[in-house]
């Protein structure tokens, strides 16, 4: 037992040692403006001080976030678009935004909305989600005094709730960048191809520990991937438009195999409906992720308190 312990804890180590290593070779930027703070988050982090959006608060009064909130709120569901709702892909704009965030130099983060300008917007991890950024721009043009990385934020917060999933304690007060130049360097987003080691480097780089990992990804039992974005194809679970634990009941009661076709590798259940990404898989392969994935499998209250921490 105690031989055991000390392996997994040796294992730990070297993990962790590793995917520092990755993170820190990410490429970089000094921060352009020592008053932007951000603490990166699945739905999005809280921000509180930067020019432009200082300058429309005094000008245009503080937003009111309960009215856009209920705006949000009366558009999710569309039947024409996708899976019947747009809070799949608010979510996935949100989590982009805030993915690029850097604990080792403070860049990127939700707070700035760099989506905007073109370095960012031309991220292939990002492509597909100027369909998210449209779809919000009436809420924007009529509320002009919030800003877009806020908007962008309550957003991804108001889709998961909408869709059954925790509340959030969601905070206003980010402001956005007014320069593509202030844009944080692209690579930083996760490479659904990759494998543990990388999943280790991107997130830890953003703050993150092995447990939030995987509770972050439990996020996919939402939306679809879509070829001609990601280059993927397909559905984590059946009810892509609902909050659950299912993402991790599919990934421990189903078969997955290799998936033969011409895209990119990725994994199929037996139907040929359901699909898992190389990096999904690497939730129930390595050892230390599967122990909190096994976790949230058996109890959906604490995946639901964990995601939403």
């Amino acid at each position: 037992m105690m031989k055991s312990i000390v392996a997994r804890s040796y294992r730990a180590r070297t993990v962790f040692a590793r995917a520092l290593r990755e993170a820190k070779s990410v490429p970089t930027v000094k921060a352009q403006r020592s008053d932007i703070v951000t603490v990166a988050a699945a739905a999005g982090a809280v921000a509180v001080t930067g020019s432009l959006g200082y300058y429309l608060t005094c000008v245009l009064g503080q937003p009111d976030y309960a009215s856009i909130r209920k705006e949000i709120e009366d558009i999710l569901e569309d039947l024409d678009y996708d899976d019947g709702s747009y809070g799949p892909i608010l979510v996935r704009l949100a989590w982009h935004n805030a993915g690029t965030y850097s604990t080792f130099d403070g860049t990127g983060g939700s707070s700035g909305a760099g989506m905007r300008f073109a370095p960012e917007a031309n991220d292939a991890a990002n492509a597909g989600l100027e369909v998210a950024r449209n779809f919000l721009e009436p809420i924007k043009a009529k509320h002009p005094e919030i800003s877009y990385s806020d908007l962008w934020s309550l957003a991804g917060t108001v889709a998961i709730e909408s869709m059954g999933g925790p509340t959030f304690k969601w905070k206003g007060g980010r402001k956005d960048i007014s320069d593509a130049k202030e844009c944080p360097p692209q690579g930083r987003l996760p490479d659904a191809s990759r494998g543990a080691d990388h999943l280790r480097a991107v997130f830890y780089r953003m703050g993150f520990n092995d447990q939030e990992i995987v509770a972050l990804s439990g996020a996919h039992v939402l939306g679809r991937c879509h070829p001609d974005r990601s280059g993927f194809k397909g559905p984590w679970v059946n009810s892509m438009t609902t909050f659950s634990n299912e993402y991790f009941r599919e990934l421990f009661e189903n078969t997955w195999t290799v998936k033969k076709w011409n895209g990119p590798l990725q994994y199929e259940d037996k139907s040929g409906n359901l699909m898992m990404l190389p990096t999904d898989m690497e939730i129930i392969k390595d050892p230390i992720f599967k122990v909190y994935a096994e976790k949230y499998y058996k109890d959906e209250e604490l995946f639901f308190n964990d995601f939403s921490k």
